[in-house]
């Protein structure tokens, strides 16, 4: 085995221990960290080349600076005493997952489809990216080149966006496999995969390396997302009013899941939202659930929808009981006249209780064996913080049971006729809830279609369905 001569492998280490701007005492404690048993007056000594050291400590020396370099720009780094075997993967699924990662890197999120266009290549695969928009009624393509966006309800992407699984087509040029986007459980759209090696987009094997690929960029999605607006512009398809940018800001991801419970939320209208907010907690132990309705559309709804669910939020999480989380809400002032209703409710995932406290809203609906069971009345009129807070309601759920909690807009939302939509259809959406997010997209999509666009009130559900292991 061939080894790099003591002397250029020093001359090489002093150039970039000058570029690494280490004083000695630093390279020092790097070095010892590492494990050097050597001073640092030797070291200091080899480094202007009035010394020698064996080859390890210089190898670790070296191992020291190039830490030092890829924190402060990357290579050149110093050289090893023997070249070191490139740890990169040159194809397949491992190079794949290391060219994300490297490429997302300090990436702005417009760039997100050129590096998984790379990942890509890794894997003789051809990816587009679709993100659902915020309406979720389209699949809006990110690509440099003009591209048609895909109808949610009609297209076979679309399809597999709502069962959140995976289809072949054949009509094209290329066989192409389409798979849902997921960021942990929450759909954000689908990949387009065409094998550019002849392969079969049915074999098993591809098809779970492009699971994995959806998995991994979903989060990149989703994290990049969040310090540009690259990709959340491509997904507007109309203007965001100011109300509704304050009160997507504050709200949790469409959907939540755990091993024993999955929730899936929507609001209408998506782009001019104004009083209406929903908010969920999953442990092991227990789902918390909640929603904060402001009623009609006014100026001040939305403040006083997200200073309730602030004063919620910051009682739960301070270990507050469900009255105390209760009593919070009452104490925070609106700001305005507006009066804030709404219901707060907490599930035990191991025995299926039920419990809430609503506040002149519509108490939750529970679904069983595809009918509802019956009303148990309303509440208080409205939030208070004394020592009144109403008592605790209970219901012991079943495995499989589906529960909602909606905002009045969505079952008192009416027709042109003067029809409201009514609590038995609301029942009638629940009844098949095996995916809730799909379930409450396709219920919020039903009442802007039955009131014609219409809607003096938001429209907002959060569906839950506990499945227990």
């Amino acid at each position: 085995m061939r080894f790099l001569p003591e002397e250029e492998q020093q001359r090489q280490l002093a150039v970039c221990f000058a570029r690494s701007r280490l004083t000695p005492e630093q390279l020092w404690m790097r070095y010892f960290a590492l494990g050097g048993s050597q001073s640092l007056l030797e070291l200091d000594a080899y480094l202007n080349g009035l010394t020698t050291l064996p080859r390890v400590d210089r190898d670790m020396m070296a191992h020291a600076v190039n830490e030092r370099l890829d924190e402060l720009a990357g290579p050149p780094r110093a050289p090893y005493s023997q070249p070191a075997r490139d740890g990169k993967p040159l194809h397949g699924p491992l190079r794949a997952l290391v060219d994300l990662l490297e490429g997302a890197h300090r990436a702005p999120p417009e760039r997100l489809p050129a590096v998984v266009a790379e990942a890509g290549r890794a894997l003789d695969l051809r990816i587009g990216i679709y993100l659902a928009d915020y309406d979720q009624r389209t699949l809006v393509p990110l690509r440099a080149e003009p591209a048609a966006e895909l109808d949610i309800e009609t297209t076979v992407a679309g399809d597999v966006f709502r069962r959140a699984g995976t289809a072949v087509t054949r009509d094209g040029p290329d066989p192409t496999l389409w798979t849902v986007l997921l960021d942990g459980v929450e759909r954000l759209g689908v990949l387009e995969i065409v094998p550019t090696d002849g392969a079969d987009p049915d074999d098993p094997v591809l098809r779970e390396q492009c699971h994995w690929l959806a998995t991994l960029l979903g989060h990149l999605v989703t994290v990049t997302t969040q310090y540009g607006d690259g990709l959340d512009v491509r997904r507007r398809r109309h203007h965001r009013a100011s109300p509704a940018e304050l009160l997507w800001q504050s709200l949790p991801p469409l959907t939540g899941a755990t091993d024993s419970v999955v929730v899936g939320a929507s609001v209408q209208p998506a782009y001019d939202l104004c009083g209406v907010v929903f908010d969920y907690a999953l442990s092991e132990r227990r789902a918390r659930l909640a929603m904060f309705d402001a009623g009609p559309r006014t100026a001040g709804a939305s403040y006083a929808v997200v200073n309730a669910l602030a004063a919620y939020r910051a009682a739960r999480r301070d270990g507050a009981s469900l009255g105390e989380q209760y009593a919070a809400v009452g104490r925070e002032p609106a700001g305005s006249a507006t009066v804030v209703t709404g219901v707060l409710a907490e599930l035990d995932l191991r025995t299926g209780v039920l419990r809430w406290l609503d506040a002149g809203h519509p108490a939750p609906l529970i679904v069983r064996d595809g009918r509802a069971l019956p009303d148990t009345g309303a509440g208080a009129a409205r939030f208070f913080a004394d020592e009144r807070v109403p008592q605790v309601t209970e219901v012991l759920l079943r495995p499989g049971d589906v529960l909602a909690l909606y905002s009045h807009g969505l079952a008192e939302a009416t027709g042109p006729a003067g029809t409201p939509f009514g609590r038995e259809r609301v029942a009638g959406y629940l009844a098949d809830a095996t995916l809730p997010p799909e379930t409450a997209r396709l219920l919020t999509r039903a009442v802007v279609e039955h009131s014609a666009g219409d809607l003096r009130s938001d429209a907002g559900v959060l569906v839950a369905r506990w499945a227990p292991r």
